[in-house]
């Protein structure tokens, strides 16, 4: 079964130089052919200074606008909660550091799991080292958090609950609402790194309940260097960078136009087609543990049921991830041992050892994520090229 919808991201082995499969969509994903034809008027032609009084501003001052709408549309937010910024890093570190600046001096609480990603942990760790106090919740071997625990590490001081929709290396896709739930029972407000979510599964804001969302274009086939912050109507938190008016005068800089332009069509794109996506990739998850399962490896599949479409963590027995990956790269096969922004550590990342997984399959670990190009084809290929290198 091949997939023969075009969407304008499909790439030959040809044009990709020496990769003939990419199979690492949760560390980025191509850009859509569409959106860049967005982004080239405000490079080219409509490149004035949004922020300036000349006529020349004007219609890229107008685009902003209408991505704003547009990405609201998406999410089930109102324009004026949509703030932009230049990725998800900024935007989870906007989000936690500007709700705890509220209360410098002071011994507050923050709560999160020990699964997020490092822009959550690190944020979290700075304000540690100033005098807040930050609860690392644990998860089960599915990568899921608990209710019941969440609640019971609320105290009368905690100010911010931020805990990831869906995690980036094993993909469980967390109860977000109920969580949110929990942090309003106790007045307590509540952020999600959705950074991994928004494009691929559907996402409302409103109904969520959610105080603050973090998403970022390059992971739905948006531009590289754009992301968003949504803020709640009637939230206050600090500014994270000071300088212009901008963002209403929450975020400072010249904005990125033609990024901003661009991701909002790459969401409005994606969502549009969502469905239809995740049947897909669904079906090739599928197709590739049915595979394992004649391969005769022995092995741990990793995540919770719930989890991203198209998101595969498998862990083998007495095998090297690391290894595995870089000869599967040899052969033209692009997969990941966790995440890649940890790409220049080589021990296990914190979300494998939070799951338990036992060292000799732990060791073994490779990430698997899975986009509309991909194939049936391609899944013989990389479970061909695994048994290969495990053989020699």
């Amino acid at each position: 079964m091949k997939n023969l919808r075009s969407r304008g991201v499909n790439c030959s082995g040809e044009c990709m130089n020496k990769y003939q499969i990419y199979a690492d969509h949760a560390a980025t994903t191509k850009l859509d052919s569409d959106a860049l034809a967005e982004m080239n008027a405000f490079l080219q032609e409509d490149y004035g200074n949004p922020s300036a009084l000349y006529s020349k501003s004007k219609n890229p001052r107008k685009a902003i606008e209408e991505a704003r709408r547009i990405i609201a549309e998406q999410i089930g937010s109102f324009s004026n909660e949509i703030y932009f910024t230049s990725c998800g890093t900024e935007s989870d570190n906007w989000a936690i550091k500007g709700a705890a600046y509220n209360y410098i001096g002071e011994k507050k609480r923050i709560i999160t799991s020990c699964i997020e990603h490092h822009a959550v942990l690190y944020s979290c760790a700075s304000l540690e080292k100033i005098g807040f106090d930050v609860v690392y919740l644990p998860v089960d071997k599915k990568g899921r958090i608990s209710a019941a625990e969440l609640e019971a590490v609320i105290t009368q001081n905690t100010i911010l609950i931020s805990i990831m929709m869906a995690n980036n290396e094993i993909g469980t896709i967390q109860a977000i609402k109920e969580l949110a739930a929990i942090a309003h029972k106790h007045n307590v407000m509540f952020h999600t790194d959705a950074v991994q979510a928004i494009g691929h599964i559907p996402v409302d804001v409103h109904l969520l309940d959610v105080d603050m969302l973090s998403a970022s274009a390059h992971k739905f086939n948006g531009p590289k260097g754009t992301g968003f912050l949504y803020i709640k109507k009637g939230v206050e938190i600090e500014n994270l960078l000071s300088g212009g008016g901008q963002e209403n005068r929450y975020r400072a800089g010249t904005e990125n136009v033609a990024g901003i332009v661009g991701m909002a069509y790459a969401l409005k794109k994606n969502s549009g087609l969502m469905d239809q996506d995740a049947e897909y990739l669904r079906s090739l998850e599928k197709y590739f543990w049915d595979t394992m399962k004649k391969s005769g490896l022995e092995y741990i599949s990793n995540g919770a049921d719930w989890r991203i479409p198209g998101s595969i963590s498998v862990s083998i027995k007495d095998a090297s991830g690391e290894m595995i990956l870089h000869r599967l790269d040899l052969m033209g096969i692009a997969v990941s041992t966790g995440s890649a922004c940890n790409s220049q550590e080589t021990e296990l990342s914190h979300v494998l050892k939070a799951i338990a997984i036992p060292e000799e399959y732990a060791l073994g670990t490779i990430r698997i994520t899975l986009g509309i190009d991909n194939t049936i084809e391609d899944l013989d290929k990389i479970v061909e090229g695994i048994i290969k290198i495990l053989n020699r």
